[in-house]
């Protein structure tokens, strides 16, 4: 193992070994263990007691977070014509669609988020092998294939985001920022731990969640206890 540095022993040491944090402490905790001079996202991981490779315990899902993830998000509109004005009105960075279905199978995929629209599917569907491993592929389920093309991008950009359960049964997103306030980050954060709770497959024996770990890039992880979520 490499030498820990200062800051990595600070953050351990704040940081009770074996001890489960209630999501209040883990809000204020999270903050007080993050060193980056850059403003760190904060992460949370919930392990779930699923079987990812059945598709009746497939977890996925969409959540608006009250207080946004703290991220600008670049939100690529693929739309017919009629469409692009209603996109640029509502923040999308870059509105089109031939023009940027080359410029993909070129190699660009520096957006965030592709919202786009049913009857051009055809068009957007040819690109599934860069978009799909990249998570980046529209998707009628999280609301990136609408008629409403305006609302689903007023949705994203306001924090609206898209999760899934790894192949590990794990579900990790980041659901805000170190300089958010501790209630925004639990607000934040019991959000999605409802929505999860909401998600659970009836195919799911035994115990659904199993851990709840915060972090903060490049900090320790936080164990936070289920319970406290609920209180």
């Amino acid at each position: 193992m490499g030498r820990i540095t200062k800051n990595q022993k600070a953050s351990l040491d704040k940081l009770e070994k074996g001890k489960v944090y209630s999501i209040d402490e883990a809000a204020e905790l999270v903050k007080e263990i993050t060193f980056t001079k850059f403003d760190a996202s904060v992460d949370i991981d919930v392990k779930l007691g699923v079987d990812p490779r059945k598709a009746n315990q497939m977890v996925r899902g969409v959540v608006s977070l009250p207080h946004g993830t703290g991220k600008e998000v670049r939100v690529l509109a693929m739309v017919t014509p009629d469409k692009e004005q209603e996109a640029k009105d509502a923040g999308a960075d870059y509105v089109g669609l031939d023009e940027y279905v080359e410029k993909i199978k070129g190699g660009w995929t520096d957006v965030d988020v592709i919202i786009t629209m049913p009857p051009v599917m055809g068009k957007v569907g040819q690109l599934g092998r860069i978009l799909g491993p990249r998570g980046l592929m529209p998707n009628p389920k999280s609301g990136t294939v609408t008629m409403e093309v305006g609302k689903a991008i007023s949705e994203v950009k306001q924090g609206k985001i898209d999760f899934k359960v790894d192949k590990f049964g794990i579900v990790h997103t980041s659901i805000g920022k170190v300089s958010f306030s501790p209630a925004k980050i639990k607000e934040n954060a019991v959000e999605f731990i409802n929505m999860i709770n909401k998600l659970k497959p009836v195919a799911a024996k035994g115990t659904y969640i199993k851990s709840i770990y915060l972090s903060s890039t490049m900090s320790p992880g936080i164990q936070v206890e289920a319970k406290s979520f609920a209180e």
